[in-house]
């Protein structure tokens, strides 16, 4: 017996050390039940509280099946941490169907009121701007009336804050105006203050993007206004009189006691998980969950991401911030707001895989830094430093920003239904974030958006990204900026910098990102698209169906062995020197340049194939003539593999074996559970009767390779001009839209010289002697005003250079 006495406290220890605690919330539990199976809690922070007093187990909450609606946000801090090996997971029960919402269950007794609308009174502190019937999205009162097929905003009018438009209505303060950025790169809003004595509307707001602008003159709509009520699934508050209006679909009208329940939303955020770098949330996870109905916050969106062209608003459905070792697993978020998860500030090794995010507000997952960890940050894109002046240590200040975080095996689809600067997954000084084996897809802008070079180190790999910038322009399924310490508008300034300094390009992007081993398509705009000083990229065995590989100025890009299907290259403006490398891929059509000298290709632009079906090989001349360059380039046909089902494998005995281009697997891309494979579409393949009744909104691939508004070169005042005729020019310059006259070169002495004129400049308008500046939309309008000139006449003339508009005047 004493033998057995002393072995009994070591059985007992060993079970306590394996232990696990389990805690049940249940919709129909009480806060004041002890948390059992038996006798659940009521609401989630009721568990979080009781798991505050277990120490050194693994704890599990288990939420049981139904609509779990939150009064306020779940929040957890350091002291609701777990450990390695005892982690806090909150789960759904045995898989039952869990429902997380920031909105409440509305029992409203409707009553007719006119016109097929009904209305009932809601409570005086009642307030949403959102309206759920049945699971499906009902729309505030509008104009124009949402069309699903409409391509901005799922309809636009030109005339939607007229005064013969506003007339019509009796008080529109509270309502919303919302505009796409003039040159389409993102969108703006406005909240409607009211109407002058003019009738004018008058409103606030617009400071959604980072690149400021007009709203655009045709994509706009309003909303929010009662008088607007006037199609089936609208809605409007009337706050001031507590009533809320309806115009239900097919006179059907929502009853108490109905099984299609109507859903209003009052928070915007439902877990929050918050810590610091010293005392951080670790190891909790969530799992099996959905997360609904938040509401949006297109107004709160303000705070600039650096000289990208994104402003921000940190927070989400779900937030994280100071966490470590923190995991989103199988979660569902559908039809939040905004956006559906921000990683915000310093975290460290937060997991999100097996995610559906559908129907998000604003971009479905975001991994944002603070720009205290930069050194000498800029954040409008007109900012300018000095060499001098700014601090030249490499890296960043501080830690301060997501590191060795993953997204995996994520479908990612319909974000942007509010705001269209967004993306699938947006990273902003960040480092080494890792996104693989997920499919982006159906979404205004990019599908993977990176806003800079801090920290670089990212890894994108086996993604299926397609149907993207449905709605902005002048972007690709993949968009990136590196507008880092080294870049300036001017590019001579940063070429100077860099001569300085030949390590500048990576003083913040100290990291090489990789793109590999992914599918790319978009049908209005590039495929993969590095813009504006995008720097320290190796881009390998991709699979290009539709819109080619653009490069704008950066420095040591490596791009090799990708298939470009129906498209190609697109450098544009290069810095001189840039090491950045263009060989061993195979592409369908010539380089596509803008603003490119010849002698910036450099000879790592070669050993490039130009396919062309049944020619035989040669030397390629035709990408020779364009970039002095591609001695080793070949041309023929590439004996693919089977191109009807989009195998772009060479057969064993292709020409382009001879370039050194090697097979890569044409499969793998995208989701790989069962869950998310069931609901993921993949894109459509080059040549199928589907891509056949491909309507391009917008600009197509055609458009990125055929000119517009074709002009021959013209030699003027000793300067060598044409029409701006590409979506090429259009994005190498920065317009808003294909006008104007591009130089091309300028002889030394001229007058164009002496007028100040510099290649690249883009001639918007001009005049003569006292006359009116007039318009300049190409080379008719360029004649009219500057075809003659004889004796001492003065000329203005006005150039977009840089991204700016200037005046240049001088004397012929």
């Amino acid at each position: 017996m004493k033998t057995l006495g002393r072995v009994l406290p070591l059985i007992c220890l060993v079970a306590s050390s394996t232990h696990a605690a389990d805690f049940f919330v249940s919709p129909h539990g009480k806060d004041d039940d002890p948390g059992t199976r038996e006798k659940p809690f009521a609401t989630i922070t009721r568990a979080r509280d009781a798991a505050r007093s277990i120490q050194g187990e693994s704890i599990t909450i288990h939420l049981r099946r139904g609509t779990h609606y939150l009064a306020e946000p779940v929040e957890l801090s350091h002291e609701d941490s777990g450990t390695a090996e005892h982690p806090v997971v909150y789960t759904s029960f045995e898989n039952e169907p869990v429902t997380i919402s920031g909105g409440e269950h509305l029992e409203l007794e409707f009553e007719p009121y006119r016109d097929g609308i009904v209305r009932a009174k809601v409570r005086p502190e009642f307030t949403t701007d959102q309206l759920f019937l049945g699971g499906a999205r009902l729309h505030m009162a509008r104009y124009p009336n949402y069309d699903s097929d409409a391509q901005h905003f799922n309809g636009s009018a030109a005339d939607c804050i007229s005064r013969e438009r506003a007339a019509r209505w009796k008080n529109p303060k509270g309502g919303f105006f919302h505009a796409m950025h003039s040159a389409h790169w993102g969108d703006m809003h406005y909240r409607i203050t009211g109407k002058n004595a003019k009738g004018e509307v008058q409103y606030e707001g617009g400071w959604q993007n980072n690149r400021k602008s007009r709203p655009h003159r045709d994509h706009r709509f309003v909303e929010n206004i009662f008088e607007e009520l006037d199609a089936p699934g609208e809605w409007f508050l009337d706050e001031e009189n507590d009533l809320l209006y309806l115009f239900p679909r097919g006179g059907w009208v929502p009853r108490p006691e109905s099984k299609r329940k109507l859903e209003s939303v009052h928070l915007e955020q439902l877990f929050i998980l918050r810590g610091t770098r010293e005392r951080p949330v670790r190891h909790v996870s969530l799992r099996g969950l959905t997360l609904t109905h938040t509401a949006r916050t297109f107004m709160k969106n303000r705070e600039p991401l650096l000289r990208s062209d994104w402003t921000t608003w940190r927070g989400g459905a779900v937030f994280l911030e100071g966490t470590e070792d923190c995991r989103l697993e199988n979660l569902t978020l559908r039809k939040v707001g905004s956006n559906a998860i921000f990683v915000n500030r310093y975290n460290r090794r937060v997991t999100i895989s097996g995610t559906h995010v559908v129907d998000a507000g604003a971009s479905s997952v975001s991994f944002v830094g603070s720009p205290k960890a930069l050194r000498s940050p800029l954040f409008e894109y007109n900012e300018k430093s000095t060499f001098d002046d700014m601090d030249r240590t490499p890296g960043p200040r501080s830690p301060d920003y997501p590191a060795q975080c993953t997204v995996d095996d994520c479908l990612l689809t319909r974000n942007g239904r509010f705001e269209k600067q967004t993306a699938g997954v947006n990273i902003c000084m960040a480092e080494e974030i890792t996104v693989r084996r997920s499919t982006i897809n159906d979404v205004p802008r990019a599908g993977i958006n990176i806003c800079d070079g801090a920290f670089g180190g990212h890894l994108l790999e086996h993604c299926d990204v397609f149907n993207t910038v449905r709605e902005t322009g002048d972007h690709g399924s993949f968009n990136s900026w590196g507008r880092d310490r080294f870049w300036h508008a001017n590019r001579g300034t940063t070429e100077a910098w860099v001569r300085k300094a030949p390590d500048m390009p990576t003083w913040d992007a100290r990291k090489r990102t990789i793109i590999r081993h992914n599918r790319w398509r978009c049908d209005l705009g590039w495929d993969i698209d590095l813009d504006d000083g995008s720097s320290n990229y190796h881009i390998y065995n991709n699979l290009c169906l539709s819109g080619g590989i653009k490069l704008r100025e950066g420095y040591r890009r490596v791009v090799e062995n990708n298939v470009l299907v129906n498209n190609t290259f697109h450098p544009h403006v290069w810095y001189e020197k840039s090491e950045s490398i263009f060989r061993r891929n195979i592409i369908f059509a010539p380089h596509a340049p803008a603003g490119m000298k010849p002698q910036n290709y450099g000879p790592g632009v070669d050993d490039n194939f130009l396919h062309v079906d049944g020619a035989e090989v040669g030397p390629a001349t035709e990408l020779q003539k364009i970039s002095r360059a591609d001695t080793r380039s070949l041309r023929g046909d590439a004996l693919f593999v089977d191109e009807e089902k989009a195998d772009y494998r060479v057969r064993e005995d292709s020409p382009a074996r001879k370039i050194g281009f090697e097979n890569f697997p044409m499969a793998g891309f995208g989701v790989v559970s069962e869950r998310l494979k069931n609901f993921a579409r993949e894109p459509i393949l080059p040549g199928s009767p589907e891509e056949l009744g491909i309507v391009n909104r917008g600009w197509g691939q055609s458009k990125v390779l055929s000119p517009h508004k074709k002009s021959r070169r013209t030699l003027w005042a000793g300067a060598t001009v044409r029409n701006v005729q590409t979506e090429g020019d259009k994005s190498a310059a920065g317009l808003d839209s294909i006008r104007g006259v591009l130089v091309l070169k300028v002889r030394k002495g001229s007058l164009a010289d002496r007028l100040g004129l510099k290649p690249l400049d883009v001639i918007l308008g001009g005049a003569q002697s006292n006359g009116e500046l007039l318009g300049i939309e190409g080379m008719r309008e360029f004649a009219e005003v500057f075809g003659f000139y004889r004796g001492d006449i003065r000329m203005r003339i006005r150039v977009w250079r840089d991204q700016n508009e200037i005046l240049l005047e001088g004397r012929s």
